[in-house]
């Protein structure tokens, strides 16, 4: 079975130090070497980090206006956007599913006379 863009997203996310890389690259783009003194880990260990990313299309890299020879790191919203969709389709599953079975076991009033 394929992996979808969902599957790769979740995956990507289940490593602490990709999450912690997110978490970062919400207060906006920033370059590699900031990231990587951020989480105090080496430049090769982050390299993985964020390939894993890319492929999971949550960061993308642009060249930095100030600096022609550095890129800047930018977090994509789509991928976790999807993630917020489907946890929304889950929950809704679920209070719908627990809903009908705290009716099913409310009993009913008796007849009024």
């Amino acid at each position: 079975m394929p992996a979808t863009a969902l599957d790769r997203t979740l995956a990507a996310l289940a490593e602490p130090t990709r999450r912690a890389v997110v978490d970062l690259l919400r207060d906006g783009p920033a370059r590699a070497s900031h990231l990587a003194a951020a989480l105090n880990t080496s430049r090769p260990a982050l390299s993985r980090h964020l390939r894993v990313l890319r492929g999971a299309d949550l960061i993308e890299d642009q060249p930095d206006p100030h600096d022609g020879r550095a890129r800047l790191i930018h977090l994509r919203s789509a991928p976790l956007d999807d993630v917020a969709d489907w946890l929304t389709e889950v929950r809704t599953f679920w209070t719908e599913q627990l809903d009908a079975f705290a009716a099913h076991l409310t009993p009913e009033p008796p007849d009024a006379p």
